[in-house]
């Protein structure tokens, strides 16, 4: 499954300083408009009713509780001021109030053609307020502009110096549109504040990223070389900020991890050097040893019964002793960087023949093995990969066992298979291993151990690889493939080991082929 790709680390900070600012302008700047225009709107409606209530009080006394049409015009008059609109209503108070629609002719009168109110603006639950005898204002929508309406009842005055309500209501209106330019002003500016305040936590954010994200990037960057095994890497403090403790950190676990690396390669050197060193020391010993093994032999047959067991067991145990030291040194040789190869143009067809034909398997292995194929190789390493390959699928596994041979233009494969149960998938991983034993069962192999691990490292030391996997049908499957041409000793050949893991054990087993049996192993390693 593929991951989703993410924003990268200055992405994030970006946003979240962006998306910071744009919060808080908007809380800041919503809350100062919300609390201006809240005060604008406060400040002018108490001016407008404070204005009218003036006018109407130099209206006392009134001529007559009852006016006429004539008087309702002053009343509006006097109560629109010079800018504003206003209507005079008079009616019973206990006559019902109408829900909404104005009254019937002759009971309303413009205050003037230039101060006409509607009445049907004014709303109802205003007007009920008003009849019961308070102030009371509302903001409405007239002629496609905001308007304050102010009713207010008229009052009068007994002789006992009581008032009453005397059934006339007057209502002003006040234009909002000066107020509504200012808000709206207002608006803008906060926008531009907020607009201005965005851009500004950009350049905050991007110089914050800068200043995070450059020692995360060399911090990065020296990882990758630590990685790749450059183990004097270290990083530059600056400061004494987190950062810096990171820097610190990671410059401690480096000189660490470089002092642990330093004496484990000069532990791996030693021990590599004693393997080289005891094996070289044995070969001589063994010379001699072989040869009475050789003697024993021959003699065995002659020996009473316990003898030419015993003599044979000598023999043999000689012959593995003697295989084990060979592959050691074969593979101190390719651990020191000193393995060569020695290619020459080979026939892989009668290679393949040869390897069969001189171990005795020509009858029990299957080749699939076309003519012609040639190849710049080192023979007698591609024998001993060969060799040990099909010696492993004819001991550990089942017939039929094939070799198949393909090539193209740039590399020929080689595959070994047999018709067994297969390697177990927790074995497959490992088949390489030095000294790996494949099946606890076997408290000891034959071979040497190191046979699979030294076929390997013979295939890369020709640039190619060996690899192992469990056919579908049943059976392992040992692919080989390598170039049509070797590189020469003189072109620089890359030859790569994988150390082993621990100091081996002679006495472990692993996926190995013994040799035949009579048959002295090679001096520059064969199978095992």
């Amino acid at each position: 499954m593929t991951p989703r790709p993410s924003l990268g680390l200055r992405a994030r900070l970006l946003f979240a300083f962006a998306l910071l600012c744009v919060v808080t302008a908007a809380a800041v700047a919503g809350g100062l408009y919300v609390l201006a225009r809240n005060d604008i709107l406060k400040r002018t409606q108490d001016a407008a009713v404070q204005a009218m209530t003036g006018r109407l009080e130099a209206l006392y006394p009134l001529r007559s509780a009852a006016p006429d049409q004539e008087e309702l015009g002053e009343i509006a008059a006097a109560a629109a001021g010079q800018n504003g609109f206003a209507v005079a209503v008079y009616r019973d108070r206990h006559s019902p109030l109408p829900p909404g629609p104005p009254p019937p002719p002759g009971h309303g009168v413009p205050g003037g053609e230039a101060q006409t109110l509607d009445l049907g603006v004014i709303p109802s639950e205003l007007r009920r307020v008003v009849a019961g005898g308070d102030v009371a204002w509302q903001r409405v929508v007239w002629r496609s502009g905001p308007i304050l309406i102010i009713g207010s009842p008229l009052l009068v005055i007994e002789r006992d110096r009581t008032t009453r309500v005397s059934g006339i209501e007057v209502y002003s209106a006040r234009s909002l549109l000066p107020e509504q330019d200012s808000i709206d002003a207002l608006a803008a500016r906060a926008w531009l504040t907020g607009g201005a305040a965005l851009a500004f936590a950009v350049l905050l954010a991007l110089l914050a990223t800068r200043g995070v994200l450059g020692p995360v990037r060399e911090l990065g960057r020296a990882a990758r070389l630590l990685g790749e095994g450059e183990l004097r890497t270290r990083i530059a403090v600056r400061g004494s900020d987190e950062l810096a403790e990171v820097a610190r950190t990671f410059n401690d676990t480096a000189a660490e991890l470089e002092r642990h690396v330093r004496q484990l390669r000069e532990m791996e050197a030693d021990a590599r050097r004693f393997v080289a060193d005891v094996s070289h020391e044995l070969r001589t010993p063994l010379a001699a040893l072989a040869a009475v093994a050789d003697v024993l032999d021959e003699e065995a047959d002659r020996l009473p019964e316990p003898a030419d067991r015993a003599a044979r067991l000598v023999s043999q145990e000689t012959l593995n002793l003697t295989a084990l030291v060979n592959d050691l040194i074969e593979i101190s040789r390719f651990d020191s960087g000193v393995a060569a190869l020695a290619p020459n143009e080979v026939d892989m067809a009668e290679l393949v023949r040869a390897t069969l034909r001189v171990r005795g398997w020509s009858e029990r292995v299957e080749t699939e093995v076309p003519a012609g194929v040639t190849a710049r190789l080192d023979p007698r390493r591609v024998d001993v990969i060969l060799a040990n390959l099909v010696g492993n699928a004819l001991r550990h596994g089942e017939p039929p066992v094939s070799v198949r041979l393909r090539a193209d233009p740039d590399q020929i494969t080689l595959e070994v298979r047999d018709h067994g149960p297969g390697l177990e998938e927790a074995v497959l991983p490992h088949v390489f291993d030095r000294f790996y034993k494949a099946s606890a069962a076997r408290a000891r192999s034959e071979g040497s151990g190191l046979g699979l691990a030294i076929a390997r490292e013979n295939a890369r030391l020709h640039r190619g690889d060996l690899t192992v996997a469990n056919a579908p049908d049943g059976g392992a499957v040992f692919t080989l493939r390598l170039p049509r041409r070797a590189p020469d000793p003189g072109e620089g050949a890359v030859f790569t080991s994988r150390p082993p893991d621990r100091m081996p054990d002679p006495d472990e087993g692993a996926v190995s082929t013994p040799r035949p049996p009579g048959r002295a192993p090679d001096p520059d390693g064969g199978p095992g």
